[in-house]
């Protein structure tokens, strides 16, 4: 089965940059689907026709700068958009969720937004982030991915997984010509949940390429070949 992935996307500030890392993540042999939250559900029958006609208008213009108007589209409501998208992912059977970057963050830079905050404080799928900026990348190649971690999760695994799809090379430390990180959660961190250390949240914190943070113990397969932690 291929590594599925959901794009977090509401239309807003920086949301052009996730669905640029989707489509890497994409070209890498992921499926990818948008979701959007709505948090609440209108009590009028013909408002609610309304919010939801307008949530899966803000979709479909997603779906354009993806490049593929036959890409999955969900719209959820949840009063909390972290829930309604691990709610989301698990029906889905999704291993990830990708993110923006927190709205003012410089450009070319990295910053963990509140929703996927939440999710990498023992979540059970993998977090990825986007730099600000990506999406003005027309390419948006990446030449090296970079696997953080120890020899019991599964970042050194996934990121010889996608290094093969996406024809890049496997990195041995993170610097500025990283293409992509893939972060280990700490060995104490609950197996199958996301639980990151404190000099890894730093790398991320000052990360200038997209970010993937996987549970513990867990390796993600992109290409046709089966990866295992």
């Amino acid at each position: 089965m291929p590594t599925k992935i959901i794009v977090s996307y509401d239309g807003t500030a920086n949301e052009d940059d996730a669905i640029a890392l989707g489509r890497i993540f994409g070209k890498a042999g992921a499926e990818v689907a948008l979701a959007y939250v709505r948090h609440a559900q209108e009590p009028d029958l013909g408002r609610e026709k309304l919010a939801q006609s307008e949530a899966e208008e803000l979709l479909a213009r997603g779906a354009q700068l993806y490049g593929d108007a036959a890409i999955a589209r969900h719209v959820v409501t949840d009063r909390s958009t972290p829930e309604g998208l691990r709610a989301l992912a698990e029906r889905e059977g999704a291993n990830v969720i990708a993110f923006c970057s927190d709205s003012h963050t410089a450009t070319g830079h990295v910053s963990v937004g509140n929703s996927a905050q939440q999710l990498l404080e023992g979540g059970p799928v993998a977090v990825a982030v986007a730099p600000v900026g990506l999406a003005d990348d027309a390419q948006a190649l990446v030449q090296s991915v970079v696997a953080i971690g120890d020899a019991d999760g599964g970042a050194r695994a996934t990121a010889e997984s996608l290094a093969a799809t996406l024809g890049a090379s496997v990195a041995p430390v993170a610097n500025e010509d990283a293409g992509l990180l893939v972060v280990d959660s700490r060995p104490e961190a609950e197996q199958g949940r996301v639980g990151i250390s404190a000099s890894a949240a730093h790398l991320v914190e000052i990360a200038t390429c997209p970010v993937l943070v996987l549970p513990r113990g867990v390796a993600l397969s992109f290409g046709r070949q089966p990866v295992a932690a």
